[in-house]
Protein backbone atom coordinates (compact mmCIF):
# COMPACT_ATOMS: atom_id res chain seq x y z
CA UNK A 1 0.00 0.00 0.00
CA UNK A 2 1.26 3.63 -0.69
CA UNK A 3 0.66 7.46 0.29
CA UNK A 4 -1.23 9.09 -2.47
CA UNK A 5 0.71 11.43 -4.12
CA UNK A 6 3.36 10.72 -1.69
CA UNK A 7 7.01 11.73 -2.61
CA UNK A 8 9.72 9.35 -3.31
CA UNK A 9 10.71 7.09 -0.33
CA UNK A 10 12.76 8.41 2.22
CA UNK A 11 15.48 6.45 4.95
CA UNK A 12 14.23 6.96 8.71
CA UNK A 13 14.55 5.81 11.94
CA UNK A 14 11.34 4.19 13.64
CA UNK A 15 11.70 2.79 17.15
CA UNK A 16 10.04 -0.67 17.53
CA UNK A 17 9.72 -1.57 21.17
CA UNK A 18 12.95 0.33 22.51
CA UNK A 19 14.99 -0.54 19.39
CA UNK A 20 15.47 1.69 16.51
CA UNK A 21 15.68 0.76 12.99
CA UNK A 22 15.49 1.30 9.69
CA UNK A 23 12.36 1.92 7.64
CA UNK A 24 10.95 4.28 4.86
CA UNK A 25 8.23 6.59 5.63
CA UNK A 26 5.98 5.44 2.00
CA UNK A 27 4.85 2.02 4.30
CA UNK A 28 2.28 1.22 6.27
CA UNK A 29 4.17 -0.09 10.16
CA UNK A 30 2.28 -3.89 9.55
CA UNK A 31 4.27 -3.58 5.85
CA UNK A 32 7.23 -2.39 7.18
CA UNK A 33 7.12 -4.68 10.32
CA UNK A 34 7.14 -7.44 7.90
CA UNK A 35 10.06 -6.32 6.09
CA UNK A 36 11.94 -6.86 10.09
CA UNK A 37 10.37 -9.97 10.03
CA UNK A 38 8.88 -8.74 13.41
CA UNK A 39 5.71 -10.85 12.70
CA UNK A 40 3.83 -9.79 15.97
CA UNK A 41 1.24 -6.93 16.64
CA UNK A 42 0.40 -8.17 20.33
CA UNK A 43 -0.75 -11.14 22.17
CA UNK A 44 -4.46 -12.38 22.49
CA UNK A 45 -5.57 -13.11 25.68
CA UNK A 46 -5.12 -16.67 25.03
CA UNK A 47 -1.86 -15.98 24.90
CA UNK A 48 -1.38 -16.55 20.85
CA UNK A 49 0.63 -13.82 19.01
CA UNK A 50 -1.32 -12.12 16.76
CA UNK A 51 -0.58 -9.92 13.44
CA UNK A 52 -2.07 -8.09 10.55
CA UNK A 53 -4.75 -10.85 8.71
CA UNK A 54 -6.93 -8.67 6.47
CA UNK A 55 -4.17 -5.86 5.99
CA UNK A 56 -6.92 -2.62 5.80
CA UNK A 57 -8.25 -2.48 9.03
CA UNK A 58 -11.41 -4.67 9.68
CA UNK A 59 -10.16 -7.69 11.67
CA UNK A 60 -8.51 -5.26 14.48
CA UNK A 61 -5.84 -7.54 15.10
CA UNK A 62 -2.68 -5.59 14.42
CA UNK A 63 -3.07 -2.88 17.01
CA UNK A 64 -0.04 -1.28 18.52
CA UNK A 65 0.70 1.84 20.70
CA UNK A 66 2.16 4.51 18.39
CA UNK A 67 3.34 7.87 20.13
CA UNK A 68 1.71 6.74 22.97
CA UNK A 69 -2.00 6.14 21.07
CA UNK A 70 -3.13 2.96 21.69
CA UNK A 71 -4.94 0.22 19.79
CA UNK A 72 -3.65 2.05 16.60
CA UNK A 73 -3.67 -0.25 13.45
CA UNK A 74 -0.88 -1.11 11.93
CA UNK A 75 -1.96 -1.53 8.25
CA UNK A 76 -3.64 1.82 8.39
CA UNK A 77 -0.51 3.86 10.11
CA UNK A 78 2.00 5.15 7.78
CA UNK A 79 5.72 4.67 9.65
CA UNK A 80 7.32 8.66 10.16
CA UNK A 81 10.17 9.20 11.21
CA UNK A 82 10.73 9.18 15.04
CA UNK A 83 7.74 6.89 15.52
CA UNK A 84 7.38 5.24 18.89
CA UNK A 85 5.77 1.80 18.11
CA UNK A 86 4.99 -0.69 21.56
CA UNK A 87 3.85 -3.83 20.95
CA UNK A 88 3.42 -4.75 24.41
CA UNK A 89 7.27 -6.50 23.98
CA UNK A 90 5.89 -8.88 21.42
CA UNK A 91 7.61 -7.80 18.41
Amino acid sequence: MRKKNSPAAQAIQVCLDGEWLPAKNNMTVAAWMLTQAKLSTRISCSGTPRFAVCGMGVCQECRISVNGHPQQLACQTWCEAGMVIDTGGVA
